[in-house]
C-alpha cells in the first residue's frame, strides 16, 4: 500500500454553504414534523390545552401538598387524587341535573299526558301581559288548548331528520366523553411529571427566545392564576351569594339557579342572563316583588364584582389593563369557546409584556 506523503493531507475544512443548507434542512424538517403532528393531534388540542390550563392552576396547590405529605417513589398519589377531584368537580353538577331531572320526569309524563287528553290550559302570566293578551290567548286556544294537539303536532314532524339529529347528538356526546377522559389522563401524567415539563420547557424557552422567553412564559402562568382567581373563583362567589337571595326570594331550584348563575357569571355579562331568568320564573307566578329584589341584588352584586373584585384580581397579577383583559375574554371566548376564558388574556398578557419590553427596555 502506498505511503501517504504528509503534503497530500488537506486539513478538513467546514463548507459554509453546506452548513447553512444542513441548517434549513433541519427547521424545515422539524416544521414539518410540527405541522404533522399538530394535524395528527386536531381532535385533541382542546383537551391537551384543558389539561395544562388546569394544571396551571392547579399546580400551587398540588405543591403545597406535595410539600406537605412527600410522595413515594411512584409518585401516583397526590396526581391520581387531584385528579379524581378535578373529575369530581366537573361530574358532580352532572349527576346533579341528571337526578333532579329523574325526580322531575313522573310529573313530566303525568302532565304531558293531561295535557295530550284535555289540552293545555292558558297560563295565568298571559293575562298579565302588558300589550297582546288577546291575540296570544285566541293562538293557544286555537292551536294547544284542545285534546290531541300534541299528536297533531307530531304528525308535521320529520322522523328521520330527527333521527339523524339523534344520531348526531349521541355521537357528539360520545365524543366529548372521550376528548373529558382524554383531558383527565393528560391532567394526571401533568401532575406527576411537571416538574420535568417545565424544567424542559424553561431550557427550550431559553435556548429559542434567550430570556424573554422564560418572561413571557411566567406572563402567562401568571395570567391564568389571575384568571382562574378573577373569573372562576369570583363567579362561584356570585353563583353563592345569588343562589342565597334565591332561596330567600322562593326561586324554583334555587342550588340549581344558583350553579347556572355561578357558570354563566365566569363569562362577562352572563351573570344577568341567569338571574333574569329567575325573576321572569317569579314574575310568572305572580310574584313581582320578590323578582324586584332578585334583579336588584343581582346587578348589585355583578357591578362589584366586574368593577372591583375581578380588575384587581386579573389586572393586578400581571399588570394587564382591564379592558385588555376583557377584550382577551370576550375574543377567547367568541374563538375558543369557554376555553378562551383562559387562553384569551394569557395571550394578551404576553403580548402587552412584549409591547412593554419593545417600548420602554427590558427592564419594564
Amino acid at each position: 500500500m502506498p505511503a501517504i506523503n504528509d503534503s497530500e493531507k488537506r486539513p478538513f475544512t467546514a463548507d459554509p454553504s453546506r452548513g447553512r443548507a444542513q441548517g434549513v434542512a433541519r427547521l424545515a424538517l422539524a416544521a414539518a414534523l410540527l405541522a404533522l403532528g399538530l394535524y395528527i393531534l386536531s381532535d385533541f388540542l382542546r383537551a391537551l390545552v384543558w389539561a395544562v390550563v388546569l394544571a396551571i392552576a392547579l399546580w400551587p396547590l398540588f405543591g403545597k401538598a406535595e410539600r406537605r405529605f412527600p410522595p413515594g417513589r411512584h409518585n401516583i398519589l397526590w396526581p391520581g387524587l387531584f385528579t379524581a377531584l378535578v373529575a369530581l368537580a366537573f361530574l358532580a353538577p352532572v349527576v346533579l341535573l341528571a337526578v333532579e331531572a329523574a325526580r322531575e320526569a313522573h310529573d313530566l309524563l303525568d302532565y304531558a299526558k293531561t295535557a295530550e287528553q284535555s289540552g293545555l290550559p292558558v297560563p295565568a302570566i298571559v293575562a298579565r301581559l302588558p300589550f297582546g293578551v288577546q291575540a296570544v290567548t285566541d293562538w293557544w286556544n286555537a292551536n294547544l288548548a284542545h285534546a290531541g294537539w300534541a299528536k297533531e303536532a307530531l304528525e308535521h314532524v320529520n322522523t328521520a331528520s330527527n333521527r339523524d339529529l339523534t344520531k348526531t347528538v349521541g355521537a357528539n356526546v360520545v365524543h366529548r366523553i372521550v376528548l373529558f377522559g382524554f383531558a383527565l389522563l393528560t391532567l394526571f401524567f401533568l401532575f406527576r411529571d411537571g416538574k420535568t415539563v417545565v424544567g424542559q420547557c424553561l431550557t427550550a424557552s431559553q435556548r429559542l427566545f434567550g430570556p424573554r422567553g422564560e418572561r413571557v412564559a411566567r406572563q402567562m402562568v401568571a395570567s391564568v392564576h389571575g384568571t382562574v382567581d378573577g373569573l372562576v373563583l369570583v363567579g362561584i362567589g356570585e353563583g353563592i351569594l345569588l343562589g342565597i337571595v334565591y332561596w330567600f326570594a322562593g326561586v324554583p331550584h334555587p342550588v340549581l339557579f344558583g350553579a347556572a348563575t355561578a357558570v354563566a357569571a365566569m363569562i362577562p355579562f352572563g351573570a344577568p342572563l341567569a338571574f333574569g331568568l329567575a325573576a321572569l320564573l317569579l314574575v310568572g307566578d305572580g310574584n313581582v316583588v320578590p323578582a324586584v329584589v332578585v334583579v336588584a341584588s343581582g346587578f348589585v352584586v355583578t357591578f362589584i364584582a366586574d368593577h372591583f373584585v375581578r380588575p384587581a384580581l386579573i389586572g393586578g397579577t400581571t399588570r394587564l389593563p382591564f379592558l385588555w383583559v376583557l377584550l382577551g375574554i370576550l375574543g377567547g371566548v367568541e374563538t375558543f369557546g369557554l376555553l378562551g376564558l383562559f387562553v384569551g388574556p394569557a395571550v394578551m398578557a404576553a403580548l402587552i409584556l412584549l409591547w412593554r419590553e419593545f417600548t420602554e427596555g427590558e427592564a419594564a
